[in-house]
């Protein structure tokens, strides 16, 4: 896994209350296990007319950033593993919103992809200024677990300290283990096995 420290880009807008993990990624698409070629069926039926053309009114409108800033509850519905593996395949490492729903945070967080909380007053405030400049900079810098810009001040955000780590050093749970494998192999020693 990548890691992850300092995130500064600008931002995809999406200020929609309530977006569930099959308005992120449909279901119809979720034929594989294969976690690369997601990240363009992201967002699918917001991009496209039900005939397939891309529609105007794409959230994404061509744009490449690493931020998304969501509304409200962002994640809820069903607990698929692919609305966190199409964010991260079409280059977001972070998402920011006033609320997670559970499973989406976690599988984000077991996939690179930072949930960045942030109070709803801080949201309206970002979403406020990218409405009016959708270049705006946001800094997102997890070692402070800060989210910051130009006009909205700074906002430190909660995250569960463990899976910082994780993030930081670019481990999935399962390297975390083994990069502490000498430590358990001494404990096994030294314990009886009866």
């Amino acid at each position: 896994m990548e890691k992850i420290d300092i995130i500064e880009s600008a931002a995809i807008l999406v200020p929609v209350d309530n977006i569930d993990t099959d308005q992120i990624i449909p279901a119809r698409f979720l034929k594989t296990t294969v976690r690369e070629g997601f990240g363009e069926k992201l967002f699918y039926d917001w991009r496209h007319n039900p005939d397939g053309t891309p529609s105007d009114s794409d959230p994404l409108a061509g744009r490449k950033c690493s931020i998304l800033v969501a509304g409200n509850n962002f994640g809820c519905g069903s607990s698929r593993e692919h609305a966190a593996w199409a964010l991260h395949d079409a280059g977001f490492k972070a998402v920011i919103s006033s609320s997670f729903a559970d499973i989406f945070r976690n599988n984000a967080l077991n996939n690179c992809l930072l949930p960045a909380e942030v109070s709803g007053e801080y949201l309206e405030k970002l979403t406020a200024i990218l409405e009016k400049n959708p270049e705006t900079v946001i800094k997102i810098d997890l070692g402070k677990q800060t989210v910051s810009a130009p006009g909205a001040g700074e906002y430190r955000f909660e995250i569960n300290g463990y899976k910082k780590e994780c993030l930081m050093k670019g481990y999935s749970d399962i390297d975390y283990l083994l990069s502490d494998k000498e430590s358990i192999l001494r404990y096994e020693e030294s314990h009886d096995r009866a």
